[in-house]
């Protein structure tokens, strides 16, 4: 079972750990949102991707989801002490990371190359690879505020204002990075993480090309919203300033013209019916992965779910 991983942000990079866990390199491909990649100090930020590498390296920290741990803070204090922007925490750790991203860009590297030298100086022996080389940025329009750029919602505004939609800046310009249709291509079913449907999902499918080598394959998704709610992130509060109740057949909607398969939350149970009866595969299960073992056993039921929709198709 061959299979690629559409992921963004902390649940995503939890289940493709799990997935590394029992798949091998030749049998795993993880393709990462990097449209809310962000430039400030002059450096080059890649939150999602970087939350993805450093969870597959064992570097994660576990606390905020975000950064690595064993963080120390003296550079973002300094910044902090004279003045200046103190909304978008960098660790001294992290820091490094964005300092050489940044040099090496600079120099016309494309991001892919840097990331794939970044996975294997971490360890990391699973192909990982960022949505594009090409700078698309997601773009927020909210209530209050007008349009934002994304980590301008999501960390400064802490997702307070009001959603209306989103926009993908540059993504008529852009292509997918080099592996990545490679990579669907090979896959025997593609896998989309419970990662935010809106703004880590959508960005990957809207680069030219992708969403038609998804759609070309067994598609299998896990919810991110179990019984209403997200775990982590503002992906429920986003269905429901657009009108659209959130719950696991919303997430199910959004992806049904070219899913084939989808996992709930057992909680979810009593929507079984209703999504199948769209014509995709349901199973509900235990999808909650608060601690490393969680994310093997749920990876383990995506890769046999897998294997029961690839052999229907």
């Amino acid at each position: 079972m061959r299979v690629a991983a559409l992921a963004g942000g902390v649940g995503g990079a939890k289940l493709a750990y799990g997935l590394a866990r029992l798949l091998s390199p030749d049998a795993l491909s993880v393709i990462v949102n990097t449209g809310d990649d962000v430039e400030l100090f002059g450096l080059s930020i890649s939150p999602d991707l970087d939350t993805v590498c450093y969870t597959l390296a064992g570097l994660a920290n576990e606390e905020t989801g975000w950064g690595q741990r064993d963080e120390t803070w003296q550079a973002f204090s300094a910044v902090e002490r004279l003045g200046g922007p103190a909304w978008f925490h960098l660790g001294d750790r992290d820091l490094g990371t964005h300092l050489e991203r940044t040099r090496r860009l600079a120099n016309g590297e494309p991001l892919s190359a840097i990331t794939r030298d970044f996975c294997r100086a971490w360890g990391v022996r699973h192909p990982v690879f960022p949505m594009t080389d090409q700078a698309v940025r997601t773009r927020v329009m909210t209530v209050e505020l007008g349009e934002l750029s994304f980590q301008s919602y999501f960390v400064e505004q802490q997702c307070r204002p009001r959603v209306t939609g989103f926009r993908f800046e540059g993504v008529e310009a852009s292509r997918p990075a080099p592996g990545v249709l490679e990579a669907l291509g090979q896959a025997d079913c593609i896998v989309v993480c419970p990662s935010n449907p809106w703004v880590s999902i959508d960005p990957i499918l809207a680069i030219p090309g992708i969403r038609q080598a998804v759609a070309a394959k067994p598609v299998v998704a896990v919810s991110p919203i179990i019984g209403g709610k997200t775990v982590k992130g503002p992906a429920a509060k986003m269905y429901a300033e657009l009108g659209i109740e959130p719950s696991a057949s919303a997430v199910a909607r959004h992806y049904r013209p070219w899913l084939t398969g989808f996992i709930l939350d057992q909680v979810d149970n009593g929507l079984v019916n209703e999504i199948a009866s769209w014509g995709i595969i349901t199973k509900a299960t235990d999808t909650l992965m608060t601690s490393l073992d969680q994310r093997e056993r749920l990876a383990k039921e995506v890769i046999a779910f897998c294997e029961i929709i690839a052999e229907r198709n």
